[in-house]
Formats: structure tokens, sequence, C-alpha cells
């Protein structure tokens, strides 16, 4: 974790934390950064938040500046950057969103010329840069100087890649689309229109303030009430930048990243396309998912909690499908990042072959109830640490045996330790939950 850069980019508070002078500043160093051999080119999206288009324009006044041409993808995707970047070879990309943040949130997440999130090293020397540490990165003049180039065109070829992946029709599917507000409400219907589908769609005019509110993958509810009232036969949540996924059953109930681990994961091993039968998932899945894959022979590794070291681990070893149970799925043979859409085309892949409805294939997986707390502190790895909190994680994880865990980490961006217990009933992780969180006040 860097001073700015955390595990998906630079983000915080619009001109609280990350200001129009980082912004500006992140621009200058990348066209410098870039810009040594030959002239960078650089591809920029974002969502749809009132303060994106103010990054924008300070993202391409620095790139510019120091040379480089700015190639405007608009309103778009994350994955659609991942993918432009490594298709058409720009030097790197821009996506300016905060995800699933509110809207006074935003970020600009920096994505490698091979479609990766941007080396932790180069990340380093961007924050030396903002602090003042570098310094002396020269002006471009005359015919040097950048050029701002319109690029929706990559949007569209973003678009087309995604139809062509389904290999059946969508013509029998009535489907329900949550956009979110945000970035997929600009891609989403038209691909799943393009299929062939009955597309009834959702929070999909965003207006700058409106991304995540009450609507998307962080709020499924809304989702899993027109599903049911539309009589639908699955839906599809997005987060703001449509790099998540979460999807509803025909009855409405949710089915989540580790579901759609285990649904796709299953899949792909009966068909062999998973190299030693492993997925990678992260160390927050749910006890139900590793019960359920142990039951068919599905293999997984965990990693830390962050789509990025899902991939990291995927790419050291060859493997194909990754994720987390917040819906950051990973599909290797397609895409270098989490992809909402491309993950919902998967799992309509899997409906169409197997002739039967989400909610069938969820119910192979008993889900755990969780219950995960934060603790604000001053100090995590003091209060971490002490004798009376190690012991009282210990006599839980004693408690639960095998029918449960119990997970205590820290926050990667905040001053928070987290709590997260899985039992066998609801009233169990309440109780454990307390025990330890009672164990750490006791002292800070």
């Amino acid at each position: 974790m860097g001073k700015y850069f955390g595990t998906d980019g630079f983000r915080g508070e619009a001109n609280v934390t990350l200001t129009v002078e980082h912004a500006y500043k992140v621009g200058r160093f990348l066209g410098w950064y870039f810009g040594q051999q030959h002239k960078a080119q650089v591809v920029i999206g974002k969502d749809t938040r009132r303060s994106s288009y103010m990054f924008e324009y300070s993202l391409v006044a620095g790139l510019t500046a120091s040379g480089a041409d700015a190639y405007l993808l608009h309103v778009t995707t994350t994955p659609s950057v991942s993918y432009v970047v490594r298709t058409e070879g720009f030097d790197c990309g821009i996506m300016i969103s905060a995800s699933h943040n509110p809207f006074y949130d935003n970020g600009i997440k920096i994505i490698n010329g091979s479609g990766y999130k941007l080396e932790a090293s180069v990340e380093r020397q961007i924050e030396d840069y903002i602090d003042g540490v570098i310094d002396g990165i020269p002006l471009s003049t005359r015919e040097n100087i950048g050029r701002t180039v319109d690029f929706s065109a990559g949007r569209n070829r973003y678009i087309g890649y995604l139809i062509s992946l389904p290999t059946r029709s969508f013509k029998t599917m009535r489907v329900g689309l949550d956009c979110s507000n945000g970035s997929a409400s600009a891609i989403a219907k038209s691909v799943f229109d393009a299929l062939g589908a009955k597309t009834y769609v959702i929070h999909n005019e965003p207006d700058g303030t409106n991304i995540n509110k009450d609507c998307g993958s962080t709020h499924i509810e809304a989702l899993q009430a027109f599903v049911k009232e539309k009589g639908l036969d699955v839906g599809f949540a997005y987060d703001g930048d449509a790099d998540r996924c979460l999807a509803v059953d025909e009855r409405g109930r949710v089915v989540d990243g580790d579901l759609i681990l285990y649904i796709c994961g299953t899949y792909m091993k009966e068909r062999g396309q998973l190299k030693d039968d492993m997925i990678v998932t992260t160390v927050m899945s749910n006890i139900g998912l590793c019960k359920a894959c142990d039951r068919v022979g599905l293999k997984y590794q965990k990693t830390k909690v962050g789509d990025k070291y899902v991939f990291e681990n995927m790419m050291e070893n060859g493997y194909r499908l990754g994720g987390e149970q917040s819906g950051h799925i990973i599909f290797s043979k397609h895409a270098t990042t989490g992809d909402g859409i491309l993950t919902s085309l998967k799992i309509m892949e899997v409906l169409l072959e197997k002739k039967t409805t989400l909610g069938t294939l969820a119910s192979e997986v008993q889900i755990y109830p969780q219950l995960l707390r934060n603790l604000r502190v001053t100090d995590k790895q003091a209060v971490l640490t002490h004798p009376a909190v190690q012991a009282s994680i210990a006599e839980v994880e004693r408690m639960l045996g095998n029918e449960g865990r119990i997970l205590v980490r820290e926050s990667g961006t905040e001053p928070l330790l987290r709590v997260m217990v899985e039992a066998t009933t609801q009233d169990l992780c309440e109780q454990y939950v307390e025990k330890v969180i009672d164990a750490m006040k006791g002292v800070m």
C-alpha cells in the first residue's frame, strides 16, 4: 500500500483527498514516463460521477502538457479500458472511478500496456512526483505538445467483443439488469438486446449524483424486487464501473460471487477448461463454497482480499477462473480484470447449456451465515497482536471447530480492524464477533 495508491488505484473524496492538482500531476508523470522513447498514447475512460469530467480534463491537461496524446472513451466500464489498452497498443489506460463508493468519492485507476493494474514500483514514482521528491519533468512545447482524440470507437469495439463471445442466442430468456446509474448504463442493455434477450433495465439514468445510490450490486434488494415483480428468469446487478456483477435467481434470491465461482467453476471443470481443476478466491470466501468444492472435486486457492491478488495468482499459475465474494470475477481467457457484463454473459452460457435455472444451480452450495464488523482503532498492529486479543481469537477458533471460521484482518485503506465470523447460525456469528470486538476494546 502506498501513500496515495491502494489496491485499486488512487481513491478519495473529490477535491478533498483526491484533487484536480493530484490528477494533473498523475497525467504529467504518465505522459513523461511513457513518452521518454516515443510519443506516448494514453486512453481514458470514466464513470458517471459529476467529478469524473473534472478529473478527465485535469488528467488530459497533464498528459498533453508532457507531450502525450490522450484518447477519450468517455463514459465506459473499467474492463473496457483494460480491453482497449491491450488490443489497441496503448502505453497505458486510465479509468476515472471510485467503483462502488458514493458519488462524492472518485478514483484514478491506472492500467499498464498489457491490460493489468499498473506496477507498484511505478505508482511509487507517481507518489514521489506528487510530493515533490521527483521534479524537473519538462513541459512539452510547440509541435511536441500532445493532443486529445475522441475514441468512442474503442468502446464500441469492446461492445462488439462481448457480443461475439456467447455461442447461443438469449431469445428465450427474460433478463433484468441493474446498471447502478453507472458505467454499465452505456453498454449492458445494448449487449443483451443484440443477443436476443428480452431485457428489462433499472437504474440506467445517471445524473452525476445517483451512481450506486440504493441500487446496483451494493444495494441488490432493488433488483430482487424487480425480478420477482416482472417474473424474470434472471437478474444481474453491476457496480459503478461495472467490474463487479452479482446475480438474482428466478425467485429473487441473491447469487453472490462465491456462488458464481462455484456455478461457473463446476461448468468449466466438466468441460476441461480449468487448469488443474482450480479456481482462485480470497480468504473472505464463505466456508460453504469450500465444502461444496470439496464435494465435487473442484480445487481452490485463497489469496488476500483484493482482485489484484486474485489476478496475480491466476497469472503466476495459469489459472482460468478466480474472483471475490463481492462479484469481482475474472475469466482470464477473455479479460485481465473483473468484468461484470462478461460475468453475466458467462452465467447465461451455463443456464442455456444446462437448460436449468440459476436457483437450481446455486442450491448445491449451503452458504453459512456470516457476520463482518469493523472496529476503528488508532494502532491496528498493537491491538491485533495484543495477547488478550490473540487469546480471544484462539478461543473462538476452538469453539467453531470445523463448523465455521473466524478471520480478523486489517483494513488496507482505513484505520479499521475487521472481524468476520462464519458459523452454523447467525446467533453464533453475533456471539463470537462480539467476544473478539470486546477483547479489542478492552486493550485500546
